[in-house]
């Protein structure tokens, strides 16, 4: 049997087993859009599948490959790690776990880092911080928001999936629509609510941007209302808006403030929970509030280290910038010859396509897998595709990402 044969044979086996045994649903979804995917081989902003097919990675699993796959600067902090280190003692500190924490306040301007394996129980320690600091318990969020499918940060925003497993909490967790000042303010107005928890650009939704004056005027409505401010940039931080975090763009400190995903560089699983000096304070009063055995792992936060400073380097959110200008004008120009791409929203390297059919997002992620590009279709509103670059990206791959894409459309609405 030869390789194309075996790993024929190994893609078949590996999608029965998952419509077996692991998510049928997903399966059956996926193969509805026509994409059979399985992937073999990785490498810089490309990945092959079993078969050897090769696709544009615009999709980077929500921003964990910012930097590539298998960028070589973080897969060499991860194997010089590993040379000596193993998860660690959660109990016990560790070199690199301390300075991750160090950096980490450097670049956010706030003190405490608590580090799990996921955004989603990031999520959750932000909120129980927030609910400790403030005695209270209710905390609003958006009502396309997504926070995680865990616990609490499966209860915040939209609560769908935790209402199917009867995991919502009513009364406790309360939706506001985006951008609504208004809607905030009589939210908040009881002065009960714990936190405001907010992705900056909500990434599910389909990035649709914040108003100017949005983001500092829920901020200023937190301080009025004594709520404390958490800001999600899981998705939306470590330079995809060209800014190291997206609040910046709007002039916006938060209390607390989320990042994972970018953080592993795809490698290994490193998220925090960054916290004022005064919510964390409970640090320093309970040093056992909170035991993580794989949040804080030696070898994660040693690639979360590498993975922090090409980010938040000069040149690497000088190309992103550059970059997101040069997809925007090509972008401008198939909009004007393809009216079915209806809608940009766009901060940085942070991009919602909207298209001209309430399943065009779906429509368009079958109709680029063809075309040998994977981008994931917002879930929350499907007219919306997310097509997202990475940081390291040069022109000459935007130029082919947008030709794959005016194909794509061409393809999906029969234009010539």
């Amino acid at each position: 049997m030869n390789s194309v044969t075996s790993n024929r044979q190994l893609k078949r086996e590996t999608l029965d087993q998952a419509a077996e045994h692991l998510f049928p649903g997903r399966v059956r979804d996926l193969h509805a859009l026509g994409v059979d995917l399985v992937i073999g081989r990785r490498e810089g902003y490309r990945i092959w599948d079993l078969e050897g097919r090769e696709l544009m990675d615009f999709h980077l699993n929500g921003g964990t490959y910012n930097l590539g796959h298998r960028n070589p600067d973080l897969l060499a902090a991860l194997l010089d790690s590993l040379e000596q280190a193993d998860v660690g003692n959660h109990h016990f500190s560790n070199p690199e776990r301390a300075r991750l924490a160090e950096r980490l306040a450097q670049a956010t301007g706030l003190q405490y880092s608590v580090f799990t394996p996921s955004g989603a129980e990031a999520n959750d320690v932000a909120i129980k911080s927030a609910r400790r600091f403030t005695g209270r318990r209710k905390v609003v969020a958006l009502e396309q928001g997504y926070h995680g499918r865990s616990g609490l940060s499966g209860a915040a925003g939209n609560a769908d999936s935790a209402r199917d497993f009867n995991s919502d909490y009513p009364g406790e967790f309360i939706t506001v629509p985006f951008n609504d000042l208004e809607a905030m303010e009589r939210a908040l107005a009881d002065q009960d609510v714990a936190a405001v928890l907010m992705e900056t650009i909500p990434a599910t939704a389909g990035f649709p941007l914040p108003a100017d004056d949005y983001l500092p005027g829920v901020r200023a409505l937190c301080d009025r209302f004594g709520s404390l401010y958490i800001a999600d940039e899981v998705q939306t931080g470590l330079g995809r808006t060209g800014k190291l975090w997206a609040v910046e763009q709007w002039g916006v400190k938060p209390d607390i403030l989320i990042t994972g995903k970018g953080l592993s560089g795809g490698l290994y699983p490193v998220s925090a929970a960054v916290l004022s000096k005064q919510v964390g304070q409970w640090l320093a009063e309970d040093g056992w509030g909170y035991v993580s055995t794989f949040g804080g792992a030696q070898p994660g936060c040693a690639v979360g280290l590498k993975a922090l400073e090409i980010c938040a380097a000069s040149a690497t959110l000088q190309n992103a910038n550059a970059m997101a200008g040069h997809l925007r004008r090509g972008l401008d120009d198939i909009r004007k010859r393809h009216p079915f791409l209806r809608g940009i929203n766009q901060c940085g390297l942070v991009m919602g396509l909207e298209f001209d059919d309430p399943q065009g997002g779906p429509l368009m992620s079958g109709a680029l897998y063809k075309q040998g590009l994977w981008a994931m279709f917002a879930s929350f509103d499907r007219s919306v595709l997310q097509f997202k670059a990475g940081l390291l990206v040069d022109q000459a791959y935007c130029d082919e990402g947008l030709q794959r894409l005016e194909d794509a459309i061409r393809t999906a609405t029969g234009a010539r």
